[in-house]
């Protein structure tokens, strides 16, 4: 089963793919992850359809069978929410054109399955991703990090 991990932005959108080929934790295959970057000097509205069309592409390409999102759990930032939260609705909107369906995780709970730590920092979950898919890997930016920290719980927390 291909699985599409996302944390959700909405300057920047994470992204990881997995194949789940089995029953246990280790029947996995990292296959990649990225960015999807949108820019502060385009219009609102062709910034959520550039997030939008990305993961259109990204699904049909990648024959992509579940997705995976980080759920929103708390924002200092009125307006960052207000963004976040819309370009969730387009992420799921993908999703659901292509009649994938969705899991929601929150951070704590990517947390404690990554880390065994409800509240870890970002260093500890990568040093656990690093762990498990190896040291070669790269991370552009923590949402990329962050994307692939929800696919691995997902796949850990359904075997």
């Amino acid at each position: 089963m291909k699985i599409l991990s996302i944390d959700p932005g909405f300057e920047k959108v994470g992204w990881a793919i997995f194949d789940k080929t089995g029953t246990s934790n280790s029947d996995f295959t990292f296959i990649t992850s990225d960015l999807i970057k949108t820019s502060k000097t385009t219009l609102h509205e062709l910034r959520l359809r550039i997030i939008y069309d990305t993961l259109n592409k990204i699904i049909k390409k990648q024959k992509i069978e579940h997705l995976v999102i980080e759920k929103l759990f708390f924002f200092k930032n009125k307006k960052t929410v207000l963004e976040v939260s819309q370009a969730v609705g387009v992420i799921e909107l993908a999703a659901s054109n292509n009649a994938i369906p969705i899991t929601r995780l929150t951070p704590l709970e990517i947390k404690q399955i990554i880390t065994g730590y409800g509240t870890a920092d970002k260093k500890s979950v990568q040093k656990m991703i690093r762990l498990e898919l190896g040291d070669q890997i790269i991370f552009k930016d923590d949402d990329e990090s962050d994307a692939i920290a929800c696919g691995l719980a997902y796949i850990y927390i359904n075997r």
